[in-house]
């Protein structure tokens, strides 16, 4: 968006995304008008980075902006923007969400009063303010918006530096699922790993130092060859013997594990026999194996 053609922005809700989001709006020379929050240390924080004056009341903040950003948790998204809708006028005005889950229907109440409504949700990760500062810039953003507005979402996706990948309304929870498998089943997954080399006596800090070169090794070999070609191991192998050592082990050991362990292997038996280097005997073995996992 060129530089004549800034908006003058409220964001809704400064928690570490929201308030990232105005901090990189700002730096792209967009109006950050106002930050509402429910949150004084929220709204101190973000003055901090952002600079902008605080409310309370997102309606306040509305008033003040042309283009409302609602950066809330998703379980209040809609609330919060019936609430503005209810004493504050929208029509003309631009409202969106960030929900990865959330369709358009959460600003409904916007929708039928004027308002064109998007949702622009950022496909990372975030731990601190800072980090999302850092990670957002060149990182896909799933759009989706009403007749009007994607243009708009687009610009504003391209003025954070993002790309946007646009997803139907209903997509959208496939689509934030299988972004939460990629992040937030990633990290459980490896704290399973932690919790199995914690159980032969490594620490924590050695676990970590022993376990993330694979980790990135693999995650290497997906960029550069794709999922299925990226598969090793016993499975790839037909190695049932290695399974049957390695379920015999879990159920002993740590057994709520051991349903993780076969359920993740089924899905590996079908990326092997997909890669080919794994046979319908072997496949078939190795099937009967880990559905015996209890």
């Amino acid at each position: 968006m060129k530089k004549n053609q800034s908006l003058k922005f409220a964001i809704i809700g400064a928690g570490m995304v929201g308030t990232a989001i105005g901090f990189l709006l700002k730096k792209a020379g967009h109006n950050i008008a106002a930050v509402a929050d429910l949150s004084d240390k929220h709204l101190k924080r973000a003055k901090t980075f952002i600079g902008a004056p605080g409310f309370q009341n997102p309606a306040q903040a509305a008033d003040l902006a042309d283009c409302l950003l609602i950066t809330t948790p998703d379980d209040r998204i809609e609330s919060v923007c019936t609430g503005i809708v209810a004493v504050s006028s929208v029509r003309g005005k631009k409202v969106l969400h960030m929900s990865g889950a959330g369709g358009l229907d959460l600003l409904d109440s916007a929708y039928r009063a004027g308002a064109s409504v998007a949702s622009i949700h950022p496909l990372q990760s975030f731990s601190s303010i800072e980090s999302a500062i850092q990670n957002i810039p060149g990182s896909y953003f799933g759009v989706t918006a009403s007749k009007g507005a994607k243009k708009l979402s687009t610009d504003i996706v391209r003025d954070l530096r993002g790309i946007p990948l646009y997803i139907k309304p209903d997509q959208k929870p496939l689509y934030h699922a299988a972004a939460c498998i990629a992040s937030n089943y990633l990290v459980s997954l490896m704290s399973v790993v932690e919790a199995i080399y914690l159980s032969i006596g490594f620490t924590e800090k050695d676990a970590r130092k022993a376990y993330l070169p694979l980790v990135y090794g693999s995650l290497k070999n997906i960029e550069k060859q794709g999922c299925k070609s990226a598969l090793t191991g016993p499975i790839a192998r037909g190695d049932s013997g290695t399974v049957q050592k390695h379920i015999e082990a879990m159920v002993r050991h740590l057994p709520d594990h051991s349903s993780l362990y076969a359920n993740m292997g089924m899905t590996a038996v079908k990326l092997a026999r997909q890669k080919g280097t794994l046979n319908v005997a072997q496949a078939k073995k190795i099937t009967e194996l880990l559905k015996g996992v209890s």
